[in-house]
């Protein structure tokens, strides 16, 4: 089976094919960081328009470079939810009119359930049941994975997620945009013993995250220092980015000993954080653990995931009809196994 994947979820347009006996045919990613760049954040409706011009140029190219004609294509999976309604919408009336035209089932796949998914896209596969950390701009989610569809919400952010933090941190430190990459630059410059910033919620018992409160310790910080030099904003960057991991530390080794599962699956764009997978690859080293994480192309928002996520549930029977429709807000807890 061959599946032609579309996200459009928010600032990023990515289009692939997956096939199943050969894997990922073609991968597309535009990225409008430069569109957005100038207003330090997603602006919602520069970014549909911008879908929907990139969007079929895109899967023309990737039929091309694939050498994949409509008529072997199995169905159309495309980004159903969460996101912002007009990049949805673009994505979803696209994979709805082109399922009609080529006569294939459109299949609507959760933006979440696509990261999640997405270290499955590596040799290296993680086996059900884990646990998965989903950490993005706008998720930080602790989720029991006993099978495909099949999720249980241990904890999730109360307020900032963590992705959503390290970008106010950045335009508190007056960087560019995206602002986590940027953050996680500046820090490899930070002494280590500056500053220490607070873990939040670790001195209470439950899996939930709140990033709100290290976000106002870090403007604090910065507006204790009368005229902050670059190392005072790097040791800031440090010390913010190491009270985020080793929060996230705390929970997942919490999580461990409520599921005891073998395994850690963390994804999503905070994913390709350098300090986060060190620290993490050192866990696994010494407890045991077997800790996945998706590709470093594979981590932000990208049409593979979603691909790869429709096949599995267009191989577990999922039909849905051809109204368009998405959902710009959508908890995991409410997939199930049967679509």
């Amino acid at each position: 089976m061959r599946v032609l994947g579309i996200e459009t979820s928010c600032d990023e347009t990515g289009v692939a094919i997956y096939d199943q006996d050969h894997g990922l045919v073609a991968d597309l990613l535009y990225s409008q960081v430069e569109l957005h760049k100038a207003y330090g954040g997603v602006v919602p409706e520069l970014a549909s328009r911008d879908h929907i011009r990139k969007t079929l140029p895109m899967i023309q190219q990737a039929l091309t470079e694939s050498a994949t004609l409509a008529d072997q294509l199995d169905a159309i999976a495309y980004t159903a939810g969460p996101g912002l309604v007009g990049a949805l919408m673009v994505g979803a009336s696209i994979a709805k009119s082109l399922a009609l035209a080529w006569n294939i089932p459109a299949i609507g796949v959760h933006h979440m359930e696509g990261h999640l998914l997405a270290p499955m896209l590596s040799d290296n596969k993680p086996e059900y049941p884990f646990l998965a950390l989903l950490v993005s701009g706008g998720h930080t989610q602790m989720l029991s994975c006993e099978a495909l569809g099949q999720y249980t919400l241990l904890g999730e952010s109360v307020d900032d997620a963590a992705g959503e933090a390290f970008d106010k941190v950045a335009k508190m430190l007056g960087l560019g945009y995206p602002g986590g990459p940027e953050v996680a630059r500046l820090a490899e410059q930070g002494e280590p013993d500056a500053y220490r910033f607070p873990r939040p919620m670790t001195n209470r018992p439950g899996l939930d995250f709140s990033f709100s409160g290290l976000k106002t310790f870090t403007m604090n910080t910065l507006a204790n220092i009368s005229s902050p030099t670059l190392q005072d904003k790097a040791n800031i960057a440090l010390a913010f980015q190491t009270a985020v991991i080793d929060t996230i530390r705390i929970k997942c080794n919490r999580a461990f000993k409520l599921t005891n599962h073998p395994s850690l699956v963390i994804a999503g764009g905070v994913s390709a954080n350098i300090a986060l997978r060190q620290m993490f690859d050192r866990i696994a080293a010494t407890d045991n653990r077997n800790v996945y994480y998706p590709e470093f192309k594979l981590c932000t928002d990208n049409g593979a995931m979603i691909a790869y996520a429709g096949l599995q549930r267009l191989l577990m029977g999922q039909v849905e009809d051809l109204a368009i429709s998405v959902r710009p807000r959508w908890p995991m807890t409410e997939l199930n196994s049967d679509g």
